[in-house]
């Protein structure tokens, strides 16, 4: 049976916390995942029907059934709700399906760390991309098999990036955040979220990993 929790705090620090919802198939798992998040003074931890703003779910999978999909895609498509997905392995087959259901923070198990998990959590609060450098790579591939097959039967590559949006694609691939970006391209911080809230609204991209995959795919990066 999934496992809740809900915490209070005082309403002067509720209202600088992230709000964060477990969601843990085992009580093991989740006494872990609530442990190591109840320690970061930047977490609020609420219970699964909270309606608060902002709001981010962990959610945490050995691996990746039918179940555990189907529940990422309601969390995201549905609820509208920033994912942090914490797994032990993710198969290639799921992969680009995770990712272009709309999560785009994840954590391995064996790396769930406090300090781990509050990264991911926090990058998930602000729409950033946060993967594993290992799975950053095992997309890459994946992607570029995908794209190449699809330009050997059309023969051209889909347009609708302009060279700034590139760069800055390109620097969320390598895993910089906001601010290094801006500092790399010399930029300011609004011109690059603005650059990746275009990106996302004129593709209908859900976040910042789908908008990497969907360059990748497209031959972009």
């Amino acid at each position: 049976m999934e496992r809740r929790l809900c915490a209070s705090h005082p309403a002067t620090e509720t209202d600088r916390r992230i709000p964060v919802v477990v969601h843990a198939s085992d009580p093991v798992s989740y006494a872990g995942a609530t442990s190591q998040l109840r320690r970061q003074p930047e977490v609020e931890l609420v219970e699964e029907d909270s309606d608060r703003p902002g709001l981010v779910a962990v959610l945490l999978a050995e691996t990746l059934d039918q179940t555990t999909l189907s529940r990422l895609r309601r969390l995201v498509r549905t609820d509208g709700t920033r994912v942090v997905l914490v797994a032990g392995l993710i198969r290639e087959i799921d992969l680009l399906e995770v990712i272009e259901c709309g999560v785009g923070a994840i954590v391995w198990r064996h790396e769930a760390t406090g300090h781990r998990l509050l990264q991911a959590v926090l990058a998930a609060s602000r729409g950033d991309g946060d993967l594993p450098a290992d799975l950053l790579g095992r997309l890459i591939s994946q992607v570029g098999i995908l794209q190449r097959g699809t330009a050997a039967q059309s023969g051209t590559l889909a347009y609708g990036l302009t060279p700034r949006e590139v760069d800055v694609l390109r620097l969320v691939a390598e895993g910089m955040d906001t601010a290094e970006i801006a500092a790399k391209l010399a930029y300011s911080e609004r011109t690059v979220k603005n650059v990746m809230h275009g990106i996302t609204m004129r593709l209908q991209l859900r976040n910042r990993a789908h908008a990497v995959a969907y360059a990748l795919r497209e031959g972009y990066i």
